[in-house]
């Protein structure tokens, strides 16, 4: 799947020659599976109609402040619909303004608006290029956090040549893929992650399990995912849902299933955690029809379940993995054994009490424990915990 599938795009043209490369430039975004609503300086409409540019968007062209019923275009909310913003060409003249705050027309509008990163790919004759109130832009620009595509080098309009030429489209879109990829800290890693609880069958109606939601798990299957992993999710029964390209999620009940689903999949990953609730004990035997209620007691003899965090200890070799320690006291103790036993690379403790009920809510307390360290990660919602561990992760494993 291409980084740019499914991103919401604003692509910004100003009025230059090289805007009919612009064209090419939406097609290429479009190929790669984005949204892309165009924005034009009117000036840009001398080189490129809307027409071709709405054909090719599947969007209108906005290019005016306010339409000829005098209704304002919302720049605001164009600027909070985009995951990025691309202007290109970008001339000395748009460049100059978008450096200094100017916001004389719809497109610099939505750019002083906009919440999402924004790349800028100039075009101009070489010499405005080189004239040091360009290069002033440009470092001011870049101050300010937008990236800068640097131009070409090649003929230009003038009938010189040099730089200053607008980067080709192919180009812009492979240093936009490039940039994306470098930030996203589990780009092409494979993850496997347990969540959600274990069900253990006493007979056909009854079951035992635990309280666990599932939540954590599937909020760092989410976070991993965002991060660019491959997700493998090996779910117990839950009700929650996920779904992404780059997630494949096994359905299982009981934590031999669970095992089973481990061991098929555990050995092409880069890194496992253990989210899940597991169940310790399954009965020796599962009724064939439901026990029929009686006054007197029930019996029910139970065996040990397989230790799934410690058939991932013993037979990882170049896999990171984390587990997970949930406790009712004594917690970092019981913990930095757990992961001694279990031959883990870190424990993320949680405490169950009255301050922190884990099972079913929607926050978490986590502590990161490893053999070097313990990191407090504080109490926040599942998913911006499930983003701090993996941050951690990326840091002290895979940097």
């Amino acid at each position: 799947m291409h980084l740019l599938s499914g991103k919401k795009i604003l692509l910004g043209i100003t009025g230059g020659i090289a805007a009919y490369k612009s064209i090419f430039l939406l097609r290429l975004l479009k190929k790669s599976g984005a949204q892309v609503k165009v924005i034009t300086t009117p000036k840009a409409l001398d080189f490129v109609t809307p027409l071709t540019l709405a054909t090719l968007s599947d969007f209108p062209v906005e290019h005016q402040l306010q339409d000829e019923d005098g209704n304002w275009t919302n720049h605001v909310d164009l600027g909070l619909w985009a995951d990025m913003m691309i202007i290109a060409p970008v001339t000395a003249n748009t460049l100059s303004k978008m450096a200094h705050g100017n916001a004389d027309n719809l497109l610099l509008t939505t750019y002083l608006s906009a919440k999402c990163p924004v790349y800028f790919a100039p075009a101009m004759d070489l010499d405005m290029y080189k004239h040091p109130s360009t290069r002033a832009s440009l470092e001011k620009l870049s101050s300010f956090g937008n990236v800068f595509i640097k131009p070409g080098v090649g003929e230009l309009a003038s009938g010189l040549s040099g730089e200053g030429r607008m980067a080709e489209p192919e180009d812009i879109v492979k240093f936009i893929t490039n940039h994306l990829q470098s930030q996203l800290s589990f780009y092409g890693k494979k993850i496997l992650i347990t969540a959600g609880p274990t069900y253990e069958a006493i007979d056909p109606v009854r079951f035992i399990g635990n309280r666990s939601s599932g939540k954590m798990g599937y909020a760092l299957a989410e976070a991993a995912l965002n991060l660019g992993a491959e997700v493998c999710l090996i779910s117990g029964p839950t009700a929650l849902q996920l779904s992404h390209p780059n997630l494949q999620i096994i359905q299982v009940e009981s934590t031999q299933n669970m095992f089973d689903a481990v061991k098929a999949n555990f050995d092409k990953q880069d890194l496992a955690i253990a989210a899940a609730a597991v169940s310790d004990y399954t009965p020796v035997e599962v009724n064939t029809h439901k026990i029929k209620k009686s006054d007197q007691l029930l019996n029910i003899s139970f065996k040990k379940t397989p230790d799934i965090l410690s058939y991932m200890g013993e037979t990882k070799n170049h896999q990171v993995l984390i587990g997970f320690a949930l406790e009712t006291q004594n917690a970092l103790d019981y913990a930095r054994d757990k992961m001694k036993r279990k031959k883990a690379d870190a424990i993320l403790v949680n405490t169950l009490s009255e301050n922190n009920l884990v099972f079913g809510s929607d926050q978490n307390t986590l502590q990161f424990l490893s053999n070097k360290e313990q990191i407090d990660l504080g109490q926040h919602s599942k998913q911006k915990l499930a983003l701090k561990v993996l941050q951690l992760i990326s840091e002290k494993f895979f940097s």
